[in-house]
């Protein structure tokens, strides 16, 4: 079984940083030790030799930027404007088209039915040395997204995936910033249902979450988000209700089990020692939805690696990207049946990307 990442800030990365996904894991950070960058962020916990060895064939790359008021010191993609926002955008979309242009030995993008069944279909039949990764391209924090009518150029660009909120943006409130969807929000909300675009319910405020499960006609997801009701000391605002996780469930949407240790075990600050946490912290997070909904199927990963923490910040056992597969022994340990097993670890977000995305391609 193919295994899926549902939430990578990769062009971030590349550009903040200057990171070289085509390098492995250990490389990056030799390359990294005698510079600032351990320092703001962590150890880098991906690279393309550690996907394709830990059996990661299809991740979710983001487009993202941060609002100039929580932007770190060290911070170089954050905007103040809209149109900042875009620009900052823009460059990372093209990043994404000139990384699979010249490297397309290892990665290609998945924008369709058809490209995802070929990039299924290769992956099984290819060995190990000549896999490749699938990149399905989501928007986190629309600001870049000027008005709701744009999303035609970023569909016809590859975008397949909209989070409308980070923070709170001009389309709905977000994490640390209350709010429901404004009025150019539910228009997004229209344009992305027009378009058939998921729906990325990760950051966004209840208000909106709850608003959003109404009216929205298109897949829903929660690419990187855990249950709330076990980390009540730890932010709930950021994570999922049972009555959210429910109804993701019952509307065949799937739910990214996020992996920085303190949005896994609470009580557990980010600075707290990784030893405090395991990837049996992790199951538990898993363990709950399965048996507060009743099944496994709307439940995937959505690690966040290298989304503004590192090696330092994540469930011990979790070194890099290749350790993914440690979550799906820990289940079968746990008692998972195999098929639960395959369809957490990746067959979940397949079966969703099999329903959502446009075929042919366009």
């Amino acid at each position: 079984m193919m295994i899926v990442d549902a939430h990578e800030d990769l062009a971030w990365n590349m550009l903040a940083f200057g990171r070289d996904y085509t390098l492995s894991v250990a490389q990056t950070r030799a390359r990294e030790a005698s510079t600032p960058i351990p320092g703001y962020v962590g150890g880098a916990m991906l690279g393309w030799p550690d996907w394709i060895q830990g059996g990661v064939g299809l991740v979710f790359a983001t487009l993202y930027a941060t609002p100039k008021r929580y932007a770190r010191p060290w911070a170089t993609q954050y905007y103040t404007t809209i149109d900042e926002a875009h620009r900052l955008l823009r460059n990372q979309l093209q990043l994404y088209h000139r990384l699979v242009a010249d490297h397309s030995d290892k990665f290609y993008l998945i924008t369709s039915g058809a490209t995802l069944a070929a990039g299924l279909a290769e992956w099984s039949e290819a060995p190990s040395e000549r896999r490749r990764l699938g990149l399905v391209l989501s928007i986190e924090g629309a600001d870049g997204v000027r008005q709701p009518d744009e999303l035609y150029f970023w569909y016809g660009q590859g975008v397949r995936i909209v989070g409308p909120a980070w923070s709170g943006t001009q389309y709905a409130g977000g994490t640390g910033e209350p709010g429901p969807f404004t009025d150019a929000g539910r228009a997004l909300l229209e344009v992305m249902a027009d378009l058939g675009l998921i729906l990325d319910l990760t950051h966004l405020t209840d208000e909106g979450v709850d608003e959003a499960l109404v009216c929205y006609p298109g897949p829903i997801i929660a690419s990187h988000s855990n249950a709330r009701a076990l980390l009540l000391d730890n932010g709930p605002g950021r994570h999922l209700s049972n009555h959210v996780i429910r109804r993701i469930a019952e509307g065949h949407g799937v739910i990214g089990v996020v992996l920085p240790k303190d949005f896994v075990k609470n009580g557990v600050s980010l600075t707290d020692s990784r030893q405090l946490v395991t990837v049996e912290d992790v199951v538990d997070q898993i363990d709950y939805m399965g048996q507060l909904v009743g099944h496994a199927n709307h439940i995937g990963l959505g690690s966040d690696f290298d989304g503004g923490f590192g090696l330092e910040h994540v469930p011990t056992g979790l070194n890099s990207i290749a350790d993914l597969s440690r979550i799906g022994e820990a289940l079968n340990r746990r008692g998972f049946s195999s098929v639960d097993v395959d369809n957490i670890m990746g067959g979940n977000w397949l079966n969703l990307l099999g329903r959502a995305l446009p075929d042919p391609d366009v």
